[in-house]
């Protein structure tokens, strides 16, 4: 691929959607880079399900002849191709939620953000890969096969939307969306070197699937801060179809202000995770950028501990059984393993140890909130190691971190304490490299309950001390 087709496919959608205005690039170009670029990468990375090429073009023209208006009207993301994760419903299309039992499944309705999304204007050309029901951290299904890191093909792309975030580090699209119960879209943008953001429980809509599930958001995966937040933009606000949507609709800027004078909090293990040192490594270096800028930073004791996992994981497992338990005879042998097993354990649970989850949940915030009021933001690790295996043995006995032993499904990825406190805004940004894999590492950022933009004004300003845009993985 040409250098410059290349570059196209790197451009991010400010500068897609700038470049269309002033009649320097067409929608169609970038399409057909977009399109060349899926041919030669995704039979190596395998991050994408079903493709729309032939539609894509068409209404790559269609965008065309509207930016070729002086007086046309253009939708906030006119002509920028777009990947939509394969457990969101889009009418029509067949959605297959990375399982054999739905691999004929097309939905009736489309879920709210993806709908406001293509009204936008946004080209959908690809589906991205995604575990079964997005059901672990790595993006492995028995339907699809495995996701590979473009950054090194020995590791995964992570998951539950690591197709998406692979999708968008190798050049296969511009945006690309994902969803956030456990850290779905934070870790595998971490583990691919771009940007990840998990809005606040009801800031986007959720679908009807997974109503009043505040473990649950729909976000951006981007390379850019300032297109996750073209994406909210567009995503954001009410929706009839989800009672839990907030009304009052927030619009983020097209530029951030400055975070000099900042006071930030900093826990490398949030009170109970082993941390691998090539993370503690490159969280230390990060943390030296903020202070570049003009923040002060503050170790602080969060004093979390192992009942935060149990609380995670019961909820999980009783979500996966509800949803599922009813097609477990016809499926149980073509499911994967762990989809099988985490549904059995969900459907074992009480009703009163799940109440009593949300009294765990609560001792958490209270441990946590005076921090968050005292300070602009908590920083800490994405993920507890750089990668995982790209077919990670999920009840793997002897999972270690620093040679001590911890839970294989979830406890690498210091993402899920924040989906059980949902309505904290939570984002990762890269913050290094791996030395003996290439792997990108990610510092994650948090704040204080639907403050969006304090997390995003952090995370630009942190992008500009720190690009991460210029390096690509070799393919």
């Amino acid at each position: 691929m040409a250098t410059a087709d290349l570059d196209l496919c790197y451009l991010s959608a400010n500068e897609a959607i700038a470049a269309f205005k002033a009649k320097m690039l067409s929608p169609v170009e970038l399409m057909v880079a977009i399109i060349a670029r899926i041919e030669a990468v995704n039979p190596v990375i395998n991050a994408l399900t079903h493709s729309y090429f032939e539609r894509a073009l068409e209404q790559a023209r269609k965008a065309e002849a509207k930016y070729q208006k002086t007086d046309g009207r253009l939708g906030a993301l006119e002509g920028v191709p777009l990947v939509i994760k394969d457990l969101h419903p889009i009418k029509g299309h067949i959605t297959t939620l990375g399982s054999k039992a739905f691999a004929d499944y097309r939905p009736d309705y489309t879920a709210p953000t993806v709908a406001r999304l293509l009204r936008a204007g946004a080209i959908l050309h690809a589906q991205s890969t995604t575990p079964e029901f997005g059901s672990k951290g790595c993006t492995s299904s028995p339907l699809w096969g495995i996701t590979y890191n473009p950054w090194n093909r020995a590791y995964s792309a992570g998951g539950s939307s690591g197709g998406s975030a692979a999708a968008q580090s190798s050049g296969m699209t511009i945006l690309a969306d994902g969803t956030d119960g456990g850290g779905s879209i934070r870790t595998p943008a971490a583990a691919n070197g771009v940007f990840g953001y998990k809005p606040p429980f009801g800031r986007n809509p959720l679908d009807v699937g997974v109503a009043l599930e505040d473990f649950v958001s729909y976000g951006p995966i981007t390379r850019s801060v300032a297109d996750a937040a073209l994406m909210q933009n567009v995503t954001s606000g009410r929706h009839a179809d989800d009672i839990c949507s907030l009304r009052n609709k927030l619009r983020l800027p097209d530029s951030f202000e400055g975070i000099k004078g900042w006071r930030i909090a900093f826990s490398m293990d949030l009170g109970y995770f082993e941390i691998d040192p090539v993370l503690q490594k490159n969280t230390l270096a990060a943390l030296d950028i903020f202070r570049g800028l003009g923040c002060e930073v503050h170790e602080v004791d969060i004093d979390w501990d192992l009942s935060v996992l149990d609380v995670f994981t019961t909820h999980w497992e009783c979500m996966m059984a509800a949803s599922f338990a009813d097609i477990l005879p016809r499926w149980r042998y073509e499911f994967d393993p762990w989809v099988t097993a985490i549904i059995e354990r969900g459907m074992c649970h009480d009703a009163a140890r799940g109440y009593r989850l949300k009294q765990t949940r609560g001792e958490m915030y209270r441990r946590i909130e005076p921090i968050l009021e005292h300070y602009d933001i908590l920083l800490c690790p994405t993920t507890a190691i750089p990668a995982i295996a790209p077919d990670h043995d999920h009840e793997d006995p002897d999972f270690r971190i620093n040679g001590k032993i911890v839970s294989p499904a979830i406890q690498m990825f210091l993402t899920y304490p924040f989906n059980l406190l949902g309505q904290l805004p939570a984002a990762s940004v890269p913050s290094g490299y791996c030395p003996n894999s290439d792997i990108p590492t990610g510092l994650q950022i948090i704040a204080r309950s639907y403050d969006d933009l304090r997390v995003l004004r952090a995370a630009a300003a942190y992008e500009a001390a720190n690009p991460w845009r210029g390096k690509r993985p070799d393919l």
